[in-house]
C-alpha cells in the first residue's frame, strides 16, 4: 500500500511540476533535464511513469482535464448558483475572472492547443477529448436551463455549447497576443445576448 502511493505521489509530483514549468514557457522549450532537476527526481523515475516526453505530455492533459471536468461539472451542477441559464453565465464569468486575475497565465488547455496540435497526434487527441469533455457538460447545463426555463427552447444545446466554448477558446488566444482583457469581455457581452433569459409569458 505504501508502495503504491509513493508511486503515485511521485508520478503526481512529476506532472504538477512539469504543468507548472510550461505555464512559464512552453512545452517545447521545457527540457526533461530542466524538469527532473526541479521535481528533484532522477531519469530512470521518469521513465518508470512514462515512455517519452510526449506520453508525459498526454498524461499531464489528461489529468488537467479530469480536475477540471470535476471543477465544471461541480459548478453547472450546483443549484445554489440559481436556474441553468445562471449557472452557464458563472462559469463564463469565472473563466473572465481568472484571466483578469492572472492574465500572464492562461489555462493549460488555450496554452498547448496553439503549440502541440500540430507537433503530436496523441496530445492533439487529448486536448480534443478534454475540451469534447467540457462541451458536452455546456451542452447539459443548457438543457437543464431550457427545462427550468430560464433559456430560450429554440437554442440547439450542443451546437450552442460548441460554438460558445469555441468563443472563449478564440477569446483567450487573442488574450494573449493582445495582453488586454477586451476580447474576453466581449466573448461574455455575447454570451449574455446568446442565452438571453426567456421573455415573460404573457
Amino acid at each position: 500500500m505504501a508502495r503504491e502511493r509513493l508511486h503515485t505521489d511521485t508520478r503526481e509530483h512529476i506532472l504538477a511540476t512539469g504543468e507548472a514549468l510550461i505555464h512559464g514557457r512552453s512545452f517545447t522549450a521545457m527540457g526533461l533535464t530542466e524538469l527532473l532537476n526541479e521535481a528533484g527526481v532522477p531519469k530512470g523515475s521518469f521513465y518508470h511513469y512514462f515512455k517519452s516526453k510526449e506520453d508525459f505530455g498526454v498524461a499531464m492533459l489528461t489529468r488537467y482535464f479530469a480536475v477540471y471536468r470535476e471543477r465544471v461539472g461541480l459548478l453547472l451542477a450546483d443549484d445554489n448558483m440559481g436556474d441553468g441559464r445562471a449557472r452557464l453565465l458563472a462559469y463564463f464569468r469565472q473563466w473572465l475572472d481568472n484571466h483578469a486575475r492572472c492574465e500572464a497565465h492562461s489555462c493549460l488547455a488555450v496554452k498547448l492547443a496553439a503549440e502541440v496540435s500540430d507537433l503530436s497526434e496523441p496530445m492533439r487527441l487529448a486536448l480534443h477529448e478534454g475540451m469534447d469533455a467540457i462541451v458536452h457538460r455546456l451542452a447539459a447545463c443548457i438543457r437543464a436551463g431550457q427545462a427550468d426555463g430560464s433559456i430560450k427552447p429554440q437554442l440547439p444545446p450542443d451546437e450552442t455549447a460548441y460554438a460558445l466554448y469555441s468563443l472563449w477558446l478564440g477569446a483567450a488566444l487573442m488574450q494573449k497576443t493582445q495582453h488586454s482583457l477586451v476580447p474576453l469581455q466581449a466573448a461574455m457581452i455575447h454570451t449574455e445576448g446568446q442565452l438571453a433569459p426567456c421573455p415573460p409569458a404573457a
